[in-house]
C-alpha cells in the first residue's frame, strides 16, 4: 500500500520517515518529496508498505499523531489526477453543454 503523509515538518528527512514507519512493519520506500530547483522539502512524503494490514497499523497510529510541533496527516495515497482526469467528465466537467 502506498501512503501519504502530509504536513511534515521542512527538515523531516526520507530517511526519518522510514524510521517512523518501520515500528508498525516492513517499509519497502519512504521518500520525502522535494522541490526540483531547490531540493527544500514540499513537506509531504510517501511511504510504501507492502503488508496492507501492517499499513493500516501505521495510518491509524500516525493519522493526526504529533511529530516535531506538528499534526501529521496520514492516509491512504489516491492516484495522482491529471489535467487530462479533469476534463474526463466532458465539457470543463460540467457534463457537457
Amino acid at each position: 500500500m502506498r501512503i501519504y503523509v502530509g504536513n511534515l515538518d521542512y527538515s523531516m528527512t526520507s530517511d526519518a520517515l522510514r524510521a517512523l514507519f518501520e515500528p508498525f512493519g516492513e517499509v519497502t520506500l519512504a521518500e520525502v518529496q522535494v522541490k526540483s530547483r531547490t531540493g527544500q522539502s514540499r513537506g509531504f512524503g510517501l511511504v510504501d508498505m507492502p503488508n496492507d494490514h501492517q499499513a493500516d497499523a501505521a495510518i491509524s497510529a500516525l493519522n493526526h499523531a504529533e511529530h516535531n510541533e506538528r499534526k501529521l496527516i496520514v492516509n491512504e495515497s489516491r492516484p495522482r489526477r491529471t489535467v487530462k482526469d479533469q476534463y474526463a467528465g466532458g465539457w470543463f466537467g460540467s457534463g457537457g453543454r
